[in-house]
C-alpha cells in the first residue's frame, strides 16, 4: 500500500492533470503540464487532494521563481531581512533545535528489516497518523513544488527528488542547497528509474504541536512524510530523509559497486599543485565542514555519493550543492573563508538560531567578535546572563544554529563540484569528538581494516539530535541515516573498498582523523584541545603525501603514524607554527588501555547485531591481542619513537 496514493486517491496522469488543471492558475497548470513522466504527476496531484493548499506554485528555477519564493519567507514571517543584503534569519520552536529522532519512524511491513539504531511504525499506523496530521494541512497556505537533482545532472549515481511543502523557508533552503532541474527532471527520472518524494507541512508552527510532530521514511515508495516540525533537519527532506534512500540504493540494489556516505569532499594540494581529492566522515556537529573548508579545493562537506568508475578508480559528487553549517565555533582565525561570506556583502544567507542584535546582525557563540548586550534569539530576548525557568544559562546562540549559503560563494569552490564524472577520490578520513582515546590521525595498513576503523567511530553527542547527551559509538557517522541492518550496510563497505575493480595504483588511504583529543587526556590538567583547531590542514597535508608514497610511517596494532621528521616542515610551511617533540610524543603515544576498552565497546556491541561480518570481529581481536602484547613489554603508554623499529 502506497501512503500516498492511497490517500488521494488519484491513480492515472489524466486524473493528476485534471486535479491540477481545477487547482492552479494558467501559468501553474502550464508549467505542471510540461512534466509528461506519470508517476510524477500523480504523486503531486494526490499530495495537493491530501494537503489542500490554497495555491500551488511550480517552481522552475528562474532568478523571477527564486525571488517569487524569498519574498514568499518574508510575507509569512518565516524569514525576516538582516542588515546584509540577502541575508534572512529563521528562528526554529524553541523545543526543536535539532533532528527529533525520537519522532522519526521508518514505515516498515512485518518483515522488513530496520536498522537497530532507528524506530520503526506499521504501515497501518503510518497510514492513521498521517491522514489525521496531513489532512488539509496546507488549508490557507501556498504549496510549492520543487523539481531537484541530488548531484550533478548526469552523475550516475545522481537521484531526481521532488520536494512539496508549504513551507518558504524550506523552499528557500532547497533553491541554496540543491540543483534545481525542473528542465531535465523528466528526463532525468527516465534514465534513473526512480525519483524520492518529499512531503512536509509545518502546519500552525505551534509549540504544543511538537508532541505530535513525525517524520516519516517510506522506503518501499521511496517517500517522506514530515509535518507539525520546522528545523530543516527535519523539514528539508531532501538533505537526511532522501539521503536514507541514497543508502538503501546502495546497499540493496548497488551493492559493491555505490555508496551514499555522511562526508565531506575537499581537495588537498599537494607539491608541483597536484590536487588529491579527499572525502571524510563525521557525525554532525563533529567538524566536517571545518575540515572541507580546510581544503584548497571545496565540492561539499556533509553528503557524498560515490561509486567505481570503468577507471578503476572510486569516483565522488555531493548530492547538495550549497551549506547547512553549524556556526558554533566558527571565526576569522579556523574558518577565514566562511567568515567571509557570513560578514562581507554580496551573498545570499539565511541564518538559523543565532541572536540578532539591534543592528540585524547576527552573533554566535566562538565567534570571536564582541558580543551585543542584547537581542534576540531562538528563545526571545537575551542578554548576558539570562537564565532559562531551571535557572541554566541561555546560551547566546544555540549550539546547533545553522547558516545556508550557495557553495559558489566560497573562494575555495571548485567547479569540479558540478562535473557529472565525479572526482577522483583518493583519500577517505573517519573522524569524531573523541577526547581522550585516539591520536590525531592514523592510517589502515589495507582496505578492510579502513573499514573497521569506519565502523568503530566513538564520538561525544552533539546539539544536532533533541536530547542527546554523552559519548556513543557513532558508526561511519552514518549511522542515524541507514535504513537497514548494520550487518547489510557493513557487508556493502567492505565489498565496496575491497572491489578487485578498483585499479592497485587508486587503491584509497583510509585513515583515522581526531582533532579533539584533549590536554587532560594526556597529562594535562584541563579539557583544552591537545593542540589548535587549524592543525588539522597538517593531517589533512600528510595524508595527502602518504597517498603517494612520499611520507614514511610508524606502524602500529591500529594503524600506521606519521614520524615526526615528516610533520616539522608541514607545520612550518602550511601553517607557519613550530612543532615541538614533547607535543608530538603527547599527541601520538599509544594510550593502550582506554584503546582496548574502545575495541571491546565496539565489540560489545556488535555482538547483539545480526549479521555482522566475521571480518569486524577478526581485526578488532588482532588489534587487541597485538596491543596486549605490547603493553607487556613496553607498559600502558608507549611513545611513538618505541615503536619505530
Amino acid at each position: 500500500m502506497d501512503i500516498l496514493n492511497a490517500l488521494g486517491k488519484i491513480e492515472s496522469a489524466e486524473q493528476a492533470l485534471a486535479v491540477c488543471k481545477e487547482r492552479m492558475d494558467t501559468t501553474q497548470f502550464h508549467r505542471v503540464s510540461s512534466i509528461s513522466h506519470p508517476e510524477i504527476l500523480k504523486r503531486i496531484a494526490n499530495a495537493m487532494v491530501i494537503c489542500n493548499p490554497a495555491h500551488i506554485f511550480i517552481n522552475t528555477g528562474s532568478e523571477a521563481d527564486r525571488r517569487f519564493i524569498r519574498n514568499l519567507a518574508l510575507e509569512t514571517g518565516e524569514e525576516r531581512s538582516l542588515a546584509l543584503e540577502n541575508h534572512t534569519i529563521h528562528f526554529d520552536l524553541p523545543g526543536e533545535q535539532g533532528r527529533i529522532v525520537d519522532r522519526t519512524f521508518y514505515i516498515a511491513n512485518p518483515e522488513d528489516q530496520i536498522s537497530s539504531l532507528a524506530n520503526r511504525m506499521n504501515r497501518e499506523n503510518a497510514l492513521e497518523d498521517i491522514r489525521s496530521n496531513m489532512t488539509d494541512i496546507m488549508a490557507g497556505k501556498t504549496m510549492v513544488v520543487g523539481f531537484y537533482m541530488r548531484g550533478p545532472v548526469g552523475a550516475p549515481v545522481s537521484n531526481p527528488a521532488l520536494e512539496i511543502t508549504s513551507s518558504a523557508y524550506v523552499s528557500h533552503s532547497a533553491e541554496l542547497l540543491y540543483r534545481n532541474a525542473f528542465p531535465d527532471f523528466d528526463k532525468e527520472v527516465a534514465a534513473r528509474g526512480h525519483f524520492f518524494t518529499n512531503v512536509h507541512s509545518e502546519g500552525l508552527n505551534r509549540p504544543e504541536d511538537l508532541p505530535d510532530a513525525r517524520v516519516f521514511m517510506d522506503r518501499q515508495y521511496q517517500t517522506t512524510y514530515s509535518f507539525k516540525c520546522t528545523y530543516a533537519g527535519n523539514t528539508l527532506l531532501l538533505k537526511k530523509g532522501n539521503h536514507r534512500f541514497a543508502v538503501d540504493k546502495a546497499v540493496y540494489k548497488n551493492r559493491g559497486q555505490e555508496l551514499s556516505e555522511h562526508m565531506f569532499i575537499t581537495g588537498i594540494k599537494g607539491p608541483g599543485n597536484r590536487v588529491t581529492w579527499f572525502a571524510g566522515a563525521a557525525p554532525s556537529g563533529c567538524g566536517k565542514t571545518t575540515t572541507a573548508m580546510a581544503g584548497n579545493r571545496f565540492v561539499g562537506d556533509d553528503l557524498a555519493q560515490m561509486w567505481i568508475a570503468e577507471d578503476g578508480s572510486i569516483r565522488s559528487v555531493n548530492p547538495e550543492a550549497g551549506i547547512f553549517g553549524i556556526v558554533e565555533d566558527v571565526n576569522q582565525e579556523g574558518d577565514p573563508l566562511l567568515m567571509k561570506v557570513l560578514r562581507q556583502p554580496g551573498h545570499e544567507v539565511i541564518w538559523s538560531n543565532v541572536l540578532i542584535d539591534e543592528n540585524n546582525i547576527p552573533h554566535w557563540v566562538g565567534n570571536h567578535e564582541p558580543p551585543p548586550e542584547k537581542g534576540i534569539n531562538f528563545q526571545g530576548e537575551w542578554h548576558p546572563g539570562k537564565t532559562d525557568d531551571n535557572g541554566k544559562p541561555v546560551p547566546m546562540s544555540h549550539p546547533n544554529s545553522r547558516c545556508t549559503l550557495r557553495s559558489t560563494n566560497l573562494d575555495n569552490y571548485s567547479s569540479e563540484a558540478e562535473n557529472h564524472n565525479g572526482v577522483l577520490t583518493r583519500v577517505f578520513t573517519y573522524s569524531g569528538r573523541d577526547a581522550d582515546t585516539m591520536p590525531p590521525v592514523w592510517v589502515a595498513p589495507d582496505s578492510d581494516h579502513g573499514v573497521v576503523i569506519g565502523a568503530c567511530i566513538v564520538s561525544a553527542a552533539t546539539a544536532t539530535e533533541v536530547g542527546a547527551s554523552g559519548v556513543k559509538r557513532a558508526p561511519w557517522a552514518n549511522a542515524p541515516f541507514i535504513p537497514g541492518a548494520l550487518g547489510d550496510y557493513m557487508d556493502a563497505q567492505f565489498r565496496f573498498f575491497g572491489n578487485p575493480a578498483i585499479q592497485s595504483s587508486f587503491q584509497p588511504v583510509m585513515a583515522g582523523l581526531n582533532y579533539f583529543l584533549t590536554d587532560k587526556a594526556r597529562g594535562g590538567t584541563d579539557d583544552r584541545l591537545l593542540g589548535e583547531k587549524k592543525d588539522v590542514k597538517v593531517w589533512l597535508a600528510w595524508l595527502e603525501r602518504y597517498a603517494h608514497q612520499e611520507a614514511g610511517c610508524i606502524q602500529t596494532p591500529i594503524g600506521n603514524l606519521p614520524l615526526y621528521k615528516d610533520l616539522v616542515p608541514l607545520f612550518a610551511d602550511i601553517i607557519d607554527k613550530p612543532y615541538p617533540k614533547d607535543l608530538y610524543d603527547r599527541q601520538f603515544s599509544l594510550y593502550v588501555d582506554p584503546i582496548i576498552g574502545r575495541i571491546e565497546l565496539q565489540e560489545a556491541a556488535y555482538a547483539k547485531e545480526k549479521n555482522i561480518p566475521g571480518r569486524l570481529f577478526e581485526i578488532l581481536a588482532l588489534q587487541k591481542e597485538a596491543l596486549h602484547a605490547l603493553k607487556q613489554t613496553k607498559g600502558t603508554v608507549i611513545l611513538p619513537g618505541d615503536l619505530e623499529s
